[in-house]
């Protein structure tokens, strides 16, 4: 019998499907991203708006940084998208949504989703529950990236061709992984065909935050590790950039957080802007 536990999603990946839905909710117009799909997918109970790591005003920082890198990575997609790239990689999916939002997109690409098996299975089925289904161009690839090293593979397998340039990107996943695991990872996608771009987030370490934003970060370590997901990783820019150097990526540049902030957030009346502390590696192979 399968243990329903074990397919029950990630805290942080609900938490972070929350949050994009707050922001539809509680922040003003105009919206950086708009997602509450992922809430339906989540189904919290009803008091959901009230948990702390909800409040509207102290988490504000991180709700915006999340939506940040959700349309960095929106619009890199339909661009690469609008230049001919046909596929589409997520690792580490959680409650991703693209495929349910995006159809006029979606529709053009292969998307394949990659994450643990138990998380993976549970998303399957509410997407069925809700009426969304698996359409032909989503493949769900279930994989765990610290004990198995061949997700690549699997990704083959499920219809993923390595001789066609693809968006790979992994937002918030890097910090639960070991160095080794995500230069392993960085080593396989450097392998992918010419023309492929990497998109993929990575946490500060604590003393390259704003002072105003450390209390936060130590919070979410708390919180990370109460929940048994503890992070494990930091790396600060350079440190980044020589991990995909290192890996094969020559042509990989720091994207930081500072800059989604100018250019989503600028002149915003409610004056709502990301949190310091999350940082991303932008590569072209």
């Amino acid at each position: 019998m399968t243990d329903q536990r074990t397919e029950a999603p990630d805290s942080t990946a609900v938490r972070v499907a929350l949050w994009r839905a707050m922001h539809v909710q509680v922040d003003s117009p105009p919206y950086v991203f708009e997602d509450e799909i992922g809430l339906r997918l989540a189904a919290p109970d009803d008091g959901w708006r009230r948990r702390p790591d909800m409040d509207p005003l102290t988490t504000s920082g991180f709700r915006a940084a999340v939506v940040a890198r959700a349309r960095f990575i929106e619009d890199l997609v339909v661009e690469q998208a609008g230049q001919g790239v046909d596929q589409y990689v997520v690792l580490g999916a959680g409650l991703d949504t693209f495929a349910q939002r995006r159809p006029e997109i979606a529709s053009r690409l292969r998307v394949f989703e990659v994450d643990r098996p138990g998380p993976q299975a549970w998303k399957r089925r509410r997407l069925i529950e809700l009426g969304h289904g698996i359409p032909e161009g989503l493949r769900l690839v279930p994989v765990d990236f610290e004990a198995d090293g061949s997700w690549t593979e699997r990704l083959t397998a499920a219809g993923f061709d390595p001789a066609r340039p693809a968006v790979v990107v992994s937002t918030g996943v890097t910090m639960y992984l070991t160095r080794d695991a995500t230069a392993a990872t960085l080593s396989r996608i450097a392998s992918f065909a010419p023309g492929s771009t990497l998109a993929m987030t990575f946490l500060l370490p604590t003393e390259l935050l704003d002072d105003a934003d450390r209390p936060g970060l130590q919070a979410s370590e708390e919180g990370a590790r109460a929940s048994g997901t503890p992070f494990v990783s930091f790396y600060t820019p350079q440190e980044m950039l020589a991990l995909a150097q290192e890996a094969g990526l020559a042509d990989a540049r720091h994207v930081p957080g500072s800059l989604l902030a100018e250019r989503y957030f600028a002149d915003r009346a409610d004056g709502l802007r990301p949190s310091s502390g999350e940082d991303l590696l932008l590569a072209t192979i």
